[in-house]
C-alpha cells in the first residue's frame, strides 16, 4: 500500500458484496426489536446491523459487505478489528479489566500519558488526564482553563461541535438535533465568527477573519474576563470547514499575549487523520490544551486532555478523574493503535487517501460543471478528512472565487438523497454541516486503493444520477 511501511494483511475480503437488499431480513428483524427496546432519540444512519469488520469493510448480519467511508465517525482509523488492537484488548482483559485509576493505579495509564505528552505539539513540559469521551475531555479542558486562569468566560465558534453534555452543548453551534429543547445551558459561553473561506467575506484571508473575531471578543467580553477559546482546527460536524491560513495562528498569538488558554479540539481531526498527528500542526500552532478521543484507541472508549503542566497541575487533588477514565483495557488498545499508526505510517497513508479523494471528486465536479450542473460547490479537507459541499445548480464554484459573500444556496435535500443512494449500493458515507449539505469522507486509514476508488465511484455515480 502506498505510504505504508508494512503490507497489511486483511482477515476479511476487501470487497463490496450485496447478497440481499439493504436492509436484509435479519436487519429488519433487529430493527423491529430495537423499536420496542431502544429509546427513539437514539438514531442510526444505516438500517443494516453490523456483525463484523476489517480494513475498509463492514459486514452486516445478513452477510452484506459494505465499503466503510465513515470509520464510525473517525474512530476505527486502524480498522474495525485491527489484530494488534484486538490482541492487546484480549490480553489486558484476561488480567485486569478495571480498578479505577483513582483507587489503584496501573502502568498503562502512565504509558498513554507519556505517549500523548511526546506526540502532541510543543516541547514544553506537559501533563495528561484521561477520560471516556470527547465531550468529557472538552468539559474537563474548560474546567482546567477556568481554574488555572481564575476567569469564567469561554469562546467557541460558529459551526462548532464539541459534544452533548450541558456545557458542550453550550459550546456547540448547531441547534437541531443537538441542542433543541435541552436548555438552559451553561452560562458565560460566547460564540464568535469562524473562518469559512467558501462562504465568509474574508475568503482566504485568515488573518483578517481572526482580527474580526478578536475585535468582537474584545468588545463583548474583554480579554481579562476570558478563560479560554476552544476551536476545532478543522471543524467536524459543522462541515469539515478548514479555516483560512493565518486564522488559527493569529488567534493563538492573541491568546498568548492576553493570558487566554488556547484549546484545540482534536477529537475528530487527531491521530493521523489529516496527514499529521494533529491538524493544528499544519500551521505550526502549539495549543495550551488539546482534547482527544475517537481515533485514539482503535474503537475503545478513551479520551484525553494534554497540555501545559502548569495548567493541569493547577487543579487540586481529585479535581480531575472519573470511575472509568483511562480504563486499563482502553489504555492497552490506545498503545496498540498508536503503535500501528507509527509502524504503518498512517499519517502518510492519510495524505495519500486525501490525494485520491481530491482527484476522483475533482473529475466529477469538472464533469458536472461542464454539463451546466455545478452542484459540487467545494471539495475541502485535509488527508483522510475530506468533504464536498453540495449546492443548488447554477450557484457557486470551486475555491475562494465565490459567487458572492455568503456563498451559493445549500442543497440539503440532494445531499441526503446522495447519501441514501450510496447506502443502498453498499457504501457508507456520512453527512454533516450547519446547513445539512456536506458529505464527509472518513475512510479507515488502512483502506486499500482499489476499495477506496470503488466507493468513490459509487458516490460520484450517485451525484451524477440525482442531479
Amino acid at each position: 500500500m502506498t505510504a505504508s511501511a508494512t503490507e497489511i494483511v486483511y482477515r476479511l475480503p476487501q470487497e463490496r458484496r450485496l447478497v440481499t437488499d439493504l436492509p436484509g431480513p435479519r436487519s429488519i428483524e433487529l430493527g423491529a426489536r430495537r423499536s420496542a427496546a431502544v429509546a427513539a432519540g437514539v438514531s442510526s444512519i444505516l438500517p443494516s446491523y453490523a456483525a463484523d469488520g476489517d480494513g475498509g469493510v463492514l459486514v452486516d448480519v445478513d452477510g452484506n459487505s459494505l465499503i466503510d467511508l465513515g470509520s464510525g465517525i473517525a474512530v476505527t482509523s486502524v480498522g474495525s478489528a485491527n489484530p494488534a488492537v484486538a490482541a492487546a484488548v484480549g490480553d489486558q482483559a484476561a488480567h485486569l479489566i478495571h480498578t479505577c485509576f483513582m483507587v489503584a493505579p496501573y502502568d498503562s495509564y502512565v504509558a498513554v500519558a507519556e505517549k500523548l505528552n511526546a506526540l502532541t505539539p510543543g516541547d514544553h513540559d506537559k501533563r495528561t488526564a484521561l477520560f471516556n469521551s470527547g465531550a468529557e475531555a472538552v468539559e474537563n479542558a474548560v474546567k482546567i482553563a477556568r481554574l488555572a486562569t481564575g476567569r469564567d468566560a469561554v469562546v467557541a465558534f460558529d459551526h462548532a461541535y464539541h459534544g452533548r453534555t450541558n456545557l458542550t452543548m453550550a459550546l456547540t453551534a448547531k441547534n437541531m438535533p443537538y441542542k433543541a429543547h435541552f436548555g438552559p445551558f451553561t452560562p458565560e459561553v460566547y460564540r464568535m465568527p469562524m473562518s469559512y473561506p467558501f462562504r465568509d467575506q474574508f475568503g482566504v484571508d485568515g488573518k483578517a477573519a481572526a482580527e474580526h473575531a478578536i475585535s468582537a471578543m474584545t468588545t463583548q467580553i474583554g480579554a481579562d474576563s476570558l478563560a479560554a477559546i476552544i476551536i476545532e482546527p478543522i471543524q467536524g460536524e459543522g462541515g469539515f470547514i478548514v479555516p483560512a491560513p493565518g486564522f488559527l495562528t493569529t488567534l493563538a498569538q492573541w491568546c498568548r499575549e492576553n493570558g487566554v488558554v488556547f484549546i484545540a479540539d482534536e477529537v475528530q481531526a487527531g491521530f493521523a487523520r489529516t496527514g499529521t498527528w494533529f491538524a493544528c500542526e499544519e500551521e505550526g500552532v502549539v495549543p495550551d490544551l488539546i482534547t482527544m478521543a475517537k481515533g485514539i484507541a482503535g474503537g475503545m472508549p478513551l479520551s484525553a486532555v494534554t497540555g501545559r503542566a502548569e495548567l493541569l497541575d493547577a487543579v487540586h487533588a481529585s479535581g480531575l478523574g472519573g470511575t472509568y477514565g483511562g480504563n486499563p483495557v482502553a489504555c492497552a488498545a490506545a498503545l496498540a493503535a498508536i503503535e500501528q499508526m507509527e509502524t504503518l505510517d498512517l499519517a502518510g497513508r492519510a495524505r495519500h487517501i486525501g490525494e485520491v479523494i481530491t482527484s476522483v471528486l475533482s473529475e466529477t465536479a469538472d464533469e458536472l460543471a461542464a454539463q451546466g450542473k455545478p452542484v459540487i460547490g467545494e471539495i475541502r479537507g485535509r488527508g483522510a478528512m475530506m468533504a464536498i459541499e453540495i449546492v443548488r445548480p447554477g450557484g457557486g464554484n470551486m475555491g475562494p472565487a465565490r459567487s458572492a459573500p455568503g456563498g451559493p444556496e445549500a442543497d440539503p435535500a440532494l445531499t441526503k438523497a446522495v447519501a441514501a443512494a450510496c447506502h443502498a449500493q453498499g457504501v457508507i458515507v456520512l453527512t454533516c454541516g450547519t446547513y445539512g449539505n456536506v458529505i464527509r469522507l472518513l475512510p479507515p486509514l488502512v483502506i486499500g486503493d482499489d476499495l477506496l476508488r470503488e466507493g468513490l465511484g459509487v458516490l460520484s455515480d450517485a451525484i451524477k444520477s440525482l442531479v
